[in-house]
């Protein structure tokens, strides 16, 4: 979890602090790990099970957007603008509710604008599309098919923050978010698919 760690770490620095953190901190080298609140937990906690699940995903979507970059895709930016909010989407699952000051809640507080512009994306991505009428399987090309393994990191990162969220330790619209982006790299893996003229797979039951 090194970029989270360093993301906590910019989070704790102070205006006027310009040092580079180092990228190793030993403070985990017992099993236990720091919330944005200061609290220690082991580091299978479920706050860090479900960070290193959005960090992944951000990674999956990483190297989608690198294929995509390949193919000169128009939605590049989309993805940039992604990876960035999941940064804020970690901030806000690392500050427990229960343990939080109203300084770390002001500084990590996740808004509904991110859940709105997705779903402009995926409206406006739709009406080029084809109807869906079969099961697409995870296929139509290298950026379509990296697209659908990120939904699939998506869905696994959304399944880790909804206890969480459920327990009123995490903003409701983070879970919001992940849902819908899930739909989002669903919907964008089939639009790459058709940019490039590739054929997607359909589920066929086996004779």
């Amino acid at each position: 979890l090194a970029s989270i760690k360093y993301m906590l770490q910019k989070l704790y620095a102070t205006d006027g602090e310009n040092r580079v953190p180092k990228i190793y901190t030993k403070t985990g080298d017992k099993g236990f790990s720091s919330t944005f609140t200061g609290e220690r937990r082991p580091k299978e906690d479920h706050i860090f099970e479900a960070l290193g699940n959005t960090d992944e995903l951000s990674s999956a979507i990483g190297l989608a957007r690198e294929f995509c970059l390949d193919k000169g895709h128009t939605f590049i930016y989309q993805l940039d603008k992604i990876q960035c909010i999941l940064q804020d989407v970690g901030s806000n699952i690392a500050t427990p509710q229960s343990s939080a000051r109203e300084s770390h809640i002001k500084r990590t507080k996740f808004t509904a604008q991110p859940i709105a512009d997705m779903e402009t994306w995926i409206d406006t991505f739709t009406e080029e599309l084809p109807p869906l009428t079969n099961f697409i399987l995870p296929s139509g090309g290298k950026s379509s098919a990296a697209l659908h393994l990120a939904r699939t990191v998506c869905r696994r990162a959304e399944r880790s923050v909804a206890p969480i969220v459920r327990s009123g330790e995490a903003d409701p619209d983070v879970a919001k978010f992940l849902n819908r982006l899930s739909d989002y790299l669903f919907t964008v893996a089939r639009y790459a698919a058709m940019k490039e003229g590739n054929e997607e797979k359909i589920y066929k039951r086996p004779e």
